[in-house]
């Protein structure tokens, strides 16, 4: 589409174009438009400077604009207009009213199959303009409408009221980029928003239509009282998927990521993902209890796989995303899946995979995930091509009004921030629903941007098909109970215009239901077998999941040259860049490492990790707040350049042959940007997914997305996770909300080995740690308590050596290994408090006290501690120390899985401070004071 087509007349900036014109060359614009500006160059040259009114009163589109009801109004009511002006006076008035219509037609529009009532806009009665009855049969040129021709302005109205007040409401005047207004208005008013369908494609809408209903109504009869969270009200859902898969298909979409909450999951697994009937009607039997023991989801959670093959041919591979109950925090997961389903084979351009996004509406407006994604949607760490948006609109969220649910007039109206089209739709018209189909499909391929679909229906049952609706909207309900289906009224519409008949809409219907039935046989008579589809498939063969102690650990050490090389191309920048002071003193300290001048510190060895994992071919991707720097100031993994701001990422300029390293700053979000990890991780197995907490305690704000995806999508769903979690986590004294990233909490969900919680005291111990997360073939999420102090701490270094051999350890012994035979205690500690302890031990000569680090919280197999404490006699006592209260940090856990003794072994006891409802005192000296006092009752000093 060229860029360079007229605008249309409906707007200021063609009106300032004319003018500009005329200005030029008079003879350029029409004879009316040289006389209203010459009439106006004269009245601003006689004014002088502009009078201005008061700014509290209000001010009339036009001087004497009456209200609806004075269509008939004099026109002496109308504006004063010079005689020689009237015509380009009347013309400008009918562009504001074209306007008007554009900009608030969506707000008189037949959305609501309901019918409720909407209160008229005068801005869109001719009389507010002060058009009388004489006027609406003069012609204006309408371009300005894309009509083509020169219409009356009866006929105008008329187009207007077509285009916009039909069965489709439009929102696109707050988009401010002119190219896709115009797109968007020439799209719809040479069409009047409307689409001719052929019987084929008419016959294709009803038959999906028909699937949709037979489908809810065989569950209904044959499952009564059975949860499944019906389609009915909304079963338009069904062919606007279709149509809308098979668009996709016509614009190269190869890969197409579903997300949807458990509302006509079901239906559009059976209908549109193509998961037989027989499959979900023994879910619904449900006869075999102990395939399911402990594990599993129910059937309106699950995700589906297929393959789609188009009317034209085209093959499409369709996965819909499971998901828990808690609706819009899937969308983030769905659209981390497609940005790497596009990665894996470098669509850089976004155009070969796609998301399709189902929400509800009291949903969309509710939940602040929906914010926070559509936020990072069009940033470039996030950007995915476009996502289509189709919001299920029930008028209802439970049992909660929209009236009482949302502060605005639609559940979409958060959409606005992207500036994209917002669609409202009567879903009981299914050829409104398909022209807005082939609108929304256009633009997003076009400008590959977001867009909205707002589906109106409503929700023919309670919550669930148990509960009781009327109990809180009884007049609601008594009008939805009265309602044909829309399957109904589009065989009626249909019969009547004769292209398909009752009998042929019957035939439809008998096939369905036979399918349907003999799909319920085989189920009644054959056993589940299967608990979801095998997703050690494809890009997943080879990895595993299951217990960590099936998985053999594995060398992760680098040869000591290569990390030389490594380091002196991360530390090493062009000749033509100038870096701050202080990042060429850091840089220049990197290379003494990388030499082995100097020992590694944490930022060091993490780049390491980074680099030495991209050339052996794994990509590397880390998103969070402020992560390219890191909050801290120690990774430094994008430079800057302090004379041009240009930005230069050593670690993509390794080799030639290396895979991609991808770090960025995120928004300030969690629940998004870590959905969007996680999803992304999902389809990206061979790589090291990672997402950086600002402070380890903002993880909470993504709580849902650790509860219901990441700790326990393995046991649900049969889905694995390499992603990796680095939560900055220290008592240093910095207050309630920057000390503590909850290990209390992490350590509450582990079971079964579903996820790995690591609490590493080195820079070699992290490097080995990320390393073996990509080197096994195990992959489970991992969760690191990274430090704050120790990044910088002259005990908490490593040298090169310790990064070129063996691998992670999961409990650090005791240097003092050779005075065992004299030890009376033993300390069990995590983190930087291992230091604090050493250095008072020294200080105090206290080696009869061992200190044991427990580098792996989860999963400590009884195996691993006993040889750690081989060397050490039975009865030994030993002592958990840790700096976070008593009832936070990982003593209540240990103590549970342990008792009174370490593997009946060793009198366990645990030191920390006192518990607390807050994770630290906001009072620095008063966390001095309480660090001292664990640190010597640790080491029995006396004061």
């Amino acid at each position: 589409m060229s860029q360079t087509r007229e605008p249309t007349l409906g707007n200021l900036g063609f009106v300032e174009q004319l003018y500009a014109q005329f200005v030029e060359d008079p003879q350029s614009v029409s004879p009316d438009w040289q006389e209203y500006f010459t009439q106006l160059n004269t009245t601003e040259k006689s004014n002088g400077s502009p009078q201005l009114g008061p700014s509290f009163r209000a001010r009339s589109v036009f001087a004497g604009g009456t209200s609806p009801g004075a269509a008939t109004t004099s026109a002496t009511n109308a504006p004063a207009a010079a005689p020689t002006g009237r015509a380009a006076q009347l013309q400008d008035r009918v562009f504001q009213m074209v306007r008007a219509y554009r900009d608030r037609g969506h707000l008189i529009a037949k959305i609501d199959p309901l019918e409720i009532p909407r209160p008229p806009l005068p801005e869109l009665f001719p009389a507010f303009y002060g058009f009388t009855d004489a006027d609406m049969d003069l012609e204006f040129p309408m371009g300005t409408v894309h009509a083509g021709r020169a219409l009356t302005l009866r006929e105008i109205i008329g187009h207007l009221r077509r285009t916009y007040c039909g069965s489709i409401g439009v929102q696109f005047m707050h988009i401010d980029d002119l190219v896709t207004k115009f797109w968007l208005e020439e799209r719809m008013e040479l069409t009047e928003n409307s689409i001719t369908l052929s019987p084929e494609n008419q016959r294709i809408i009803l038959t999906k239509l028909t699937d949709a209903v037979i489908f809810e109504e065989f569950i209904q009869k044959k499952f009564r009282g059975a949860k499944s969270f019906s389609l009915e009200g909304c079963e338009s859902l069904i062919p606007l998927l279709h149509q809308s898969i098979e668009r996709a298909g016509d614009d190269g979409i190869q890969e197409l990521v579903i997300a949807m909450a458990h509302r006509g999951r079901l239906n559009v697994m059976a209908n549109i993902m193509g998961k037989g009937a027989k499959h979900i009607f023994q879910e619904f039997f449900d006869k075999n209890a102990d395939l399911l023991v402990g594990r599993g989801d129910v059937k309106y959670h699950l995700g589906y796989s297929s393959d789609w093959t188009t009317r034209k041919g085209k093959e499409i591979h369709l996965s819909l995303c499971f998901n828990p109950s808690h609706l819009e925090y899937v969308n983030p997961v769905a659209l981390g899946r497609v940005r790497s389903k596009q990665d894996r084979i470098q669509d850089t351009k976004r155009e070969l995979a796609m998301s399709i996004l189902i929400h509800g509406d009291a949903a969309f407006a509710g939940e602040g995930v929906v914010q926070e994604t559509l936020n990072i949607s069009a940033l470039k760490a996030y950007r995915t091509g476009g996502a289509l948006h189709i919001i299920m609109n029930n008028q209802i969220g439970f049992t909660t009004a929209p009236s009482e649910s949302r502060s605005c007039i639609y559940a979409t109206d958060v959409a606005r921030m992207l500036q994209c089209p917002i669609f409202h739709v009567n879903g009981e018209d299914p050829e409104a629903v398909a022209q807005v189909v082939r609108l929304a499909m256009d633009y997003r391929a076009e400008y590959k941007q977001d867009v909205v679909i707002d589906m109106y229906g409503y929700r023919r049952h309670g919550h669930n098909e148990g509960d009781e609706p009327a109990f809180t909207q009884p007049i609601l309900y008594k009008a939805i109970r009265a309602r044909k289906s829309v399957r109904e009224g589009y065989v009626d519409h249909l019969s009547k215009i004769g292209d398909i008949t009752r009998e042929d809409a019957k035939e439809i219907e008998d096939q369905r239901h036979e399918r349907l039935e003999e799909a319920f046989k085989q189920a009644d008579s054959h056993t589940r077998t299967e608990l979801v589809e095998n997703s050690m498939m494809g890009i997943w063969t080879g990895y595993v999941g299951g217990k960590d102690v099936d998985t053999p650990e594995v060398d992760t050490g680098v040869p000591t040259e290569r990390l030389s090389t490594l380091m002196d191309s991360c530390a090493t920048l062009p000749e033509t860049f100038t870096p701050h002071p202080k990042i060429a003193k850091i840089l220049k300290q990197r290379l003494e490492m990388g030499q082995g001048k100097r020992p590694l510190d944490w930022g060091a060895a993490e780049i390491l990790a980074f680099a030495s994992l991209a050339v052996e071919g794994a990509p590397v991707r880390l998103s969070g707040q402020d992560c390219e720097r890191g909050t801290f100031s120690h990774r430094h993994s994008v430079n800057h350049d302090f004379e041009t701001g240009q930005k230069y990422y050593a670690l993509r300029d390794l080799t030639p042959d290396q895979a991609p390293v991808e770090i960025h700053n995120s928004s300030l979000s969690e629940a998004a940007v870590l959905g969007f990890e996680y999803g992304y991780s999902l389809d990206m197995p061979e790589g090291l997914v990672m997402w950086e907490a600002q402070f380890g305690d903002f993880s909470n704000c993504a709580q849902v997305i650790i509860d219901q995806f990441i700790s326990s999508a393995e046991d649900k769903w049969e889905r694995l996770s390499g992603i990796v979690m680095l939560l900055p986590h220290a008592m240093e004294g910095m207050g309630p909300e920057h000390s503590s990233a909850r290990l209390e909490r992490f350590l509450a969900m582990a079971a079964e080995d579903n996820i790995q919680i690591a609490y590493p005291s080195t820079p070699a111990q992290h490097f080995h740690l990320l390393r073996r997360q990509v080197k096994r073939p195990l992959r489970k999420p991992l969760i690191v308590m990274t430090p704050k102090s120790l990044l910088r701490h002259p005990r908490a270094t490593s040298t090169l050596e310790e990064l070129s051999f063996g691998s992670f350890q999961r409990i650090l012994p005791d240097p003092l290994t050779s005075r065992t035979k004299d030890i009376d205690r033993i300390i069990w500690c995590s983190g930087k408090v291992y230091f604090e302890l050493e250095e008072l031990r020294e200080k105090h000569d206290r080696d009869n006290v061992a200190i044991l680090r427990l580098e792996q919280l989860y999963p400590l197999s009884d195996a691993t501690i006993a040889e750690a404490l081989t060397p050490y006699p039975e009865g030994t006592e030993i002592l958990w120390v840790q700096d976070e209260p008593e009832n936070m940090g990982a003593w209540r856990h240990l103590r549970a899985r342990f008792g009174r003794k370490v593997l009946d072994k060793y009198p366990f006891t645990g030191v920390s401070r006192p518990e607390s409802a807050s994770p630290a005192t906001g009072s620095k000296a008063s966390h001095v004071l309480e660090q001292a006092i664990i640190n010597k009752t640790a080491l029995r000093i006396e004061d």
